[in-house]
């Protein structure tokens, strides 16, 4: 079986890979911070795998895309995805909206349509005021304002 030549890290990298381990916020970055200090010190790619619970293939992409580029390969790099369905604009004058009257989905979803010709779904709505910082609740019906001092009598069963 042939064995890979190990890493050679300088100390600065070796030091920011450390650091990395000990205080980074993405448990991924330090998982593959993990995986590079231990291809340096003469693991071998089946040890290391073993050791974080991946497969070997997982270890040998992690040890190429360290030869390549370095400490960049360490973090999450954006995924594809579709493309907003709103513009900035669109958004800022949805959370204006929001903000100026108490408005169902319905209503600003015909607001949209109207004024800027985009039509979305119940679902995008939620998700694009999430992303404002909203919160979307459902409308709870109250028995305490049907009629001031009525008291509500509990169904008896048939015994």
């Amino acid at each position: 079986m042939a064995r890979v030549a190990p890493i050679e890290l300088e100390d600065s990298e070796r030091e920011c890979l450390i650091a990395i381990i000990k205080k980074g916020a993405d448990w991924r970055e330090r998982d593959r911070a993990e995986t590079i200090l231990l291809l340096a010190a003469e693991h071998s790619v089946q040890s290391v795998a073993d050791r974080q619970g991946l497969c070997r293939e997982a270890v040998r992409i992690r040890r190429r895309k360290w030869l390549k580029s370095g400490l960049a390969s360490l973090p999450e790099r954006p995924r594809c995805g579709a493309p907003s369905k709103l513009t900035d604009e669109q958004r800022q004058q949805l959370g204006t909206w929001v903000e100026s009257e108490a408005l169902s989905s319905r209503e600003l979803l015909t607001r949209l349509e109207r004024e800027f010709q985009v039509v979305i779904g119940r679902t995008t709505l939620r998700m694009e005021l999430k992303r404002l910082g909203y919160v979307w609740k459902r409308t709870r019906y109250s028995l305490k304002k049907t009629r001031p001092g009525a008291v509500r009598a509990s169904p008896t069963r048939d015994r």
